[in-house]
């Protein structure tokens, strides 16, 4: 009998031996997993999602006409946004235009007064090659006494009439041309306030810079506003990324371009895919507007952590579910 207990004995502890044996082995092989997991599935809950938010300011002052949007409104790139009352922009691009059209005929009289001035100084140019033969020819017969004196004169003042004439008509030439420049000057100034008239009646409607979503809109009909004043935000949702500060213990073995699984807060359920586009070129508190002074007698380390940015797949958030701000839990899958 007591054989048999000393067996039975025997028999649960080698029984219980096993079990710690398995207990252990399977607790070795987990934590050997769990440890090779941590290292080729790096993962942080200090990430956000970030993206290009388009301020919508106007360029000129004005009320405003009519708004075509409100709150959280889709819209496509070039969608008109605003309308500011154009009035005022109208009657001066007209009166730019008027000037310009204006200065436009003075420009074409200067160039009928060139083509005047070119004919006659032709014309005085011709005359002058008469009065020289003239001139020549009378020379010669006054030489050989067979003309008079007075005929001899008129030659000579004929000639030197022509030759002040010819002066006189490139003269007026020059100024002509001269006159012409200004005018040709005068007109670029007049286009350019022409140009500027019309750049400001057209920045009179607003349109959409991009595909996104109308966000901060703080202005209504009615309103005056100034050039440079907010009026609302287009937040681009088709170009968000995720900014994610892994622990500098965390960098040894993320590269651009591994693959990410994304997990967020506002969808427990849904995974999301990415992959890491770049590393940032120090840690988020170098580039914070009060960067830590370690140069003290009380300094403490504290791990830092160093910005990453992931851009997601194409079509990973292809119903825009995704919202600036969110937090994000993402693993790089660093293999």
């Amino acid at each position: 009998m007591a054989e048999e207990q000393t067996e039975n004995n025997n028999a649960k502890k080698k029984k219980a031996i096993r079990i710690v044996g398995a207990i252990v082995v399977v607790g070795l092989v987990a934590g050997s997993f769990y440890s090779s997991y941590r290292k080729t599935h790096i993962s942080t809950d200090d990430a956000f999602i970030e993206g290009n938010i388009h301020t919508i300011a106007s360029k000129v002052s004005g009320t405003v006409k009519e708004i075509h949007v409100t709150d959280n409104q889709p819209v496509k790139k070039g969608d008109l946004l605003i309308e500011i009352d154009p009035r005022d922009y109208g009657v001066k691009l007209r009166e730019a235009s008027s000037v310009v059209g204006a200065e436009m005929a003075k420009l074409e009289e200067a160039e009928t007064r060139i083509a005047a001035a070119r004919a006659n100084l032709e014309l005085q140019r011709a005359n002058l090659k008469l009065a020289e033969l003239e001139k020549t020819r009378s020379e010669n017969l006054f030489q050989k006494e067979v003309i008079p004196r007075d005929r001899y004169d008129r030659a000579m003042t004929a000639y030197e009439v022509a030759v002040a004439q010819v002066k006189t008509a490139e003269e007026q030439l020059r100024s002509a041309e001269s006159q012409k420049l200004t005018q040709a000057a005068t007109i670029r100034q007049k286009q350019a306030t022409a140009a500027l008239a019309d750049l400001n009646y057209g920045y009179t409607r607003i349109y959409a810079p991009a595909d996104g979503y109308v966000t901060k809109k703080s202005v209504q009909t009615g309103n005056q506003i100034q050039p440079g004043q907010p009026l609302m935000a287009v937040v681009a949702l088709d170009d968000i990324w995720v900014t994610a500060n892994f622990k500098e213990t965390q960098m040894e073995h993320i590269r651009p371009g591994q693959a990410v699984k994304l997990k967020v807060d506002s969808y427990p359920g849904a995974v999301f895919t990415g992959k890491v586009d770049s590393i940032m070129a120090g840690t988020g508190v170098t580039f914070s507007l009060f960067p830590s002074e370690n140069a003290t007698g009380n300094y403490v380390k504290v791990v830092q952590r160093i910005p990453v940015k992931i851009v997601l797949d194409e079509g990973a958030d292809k119903d825009h579910v995704l919202r600036i701000g969110m937090s994000v839990e993402p693993t790089v899958i660093a293999k």
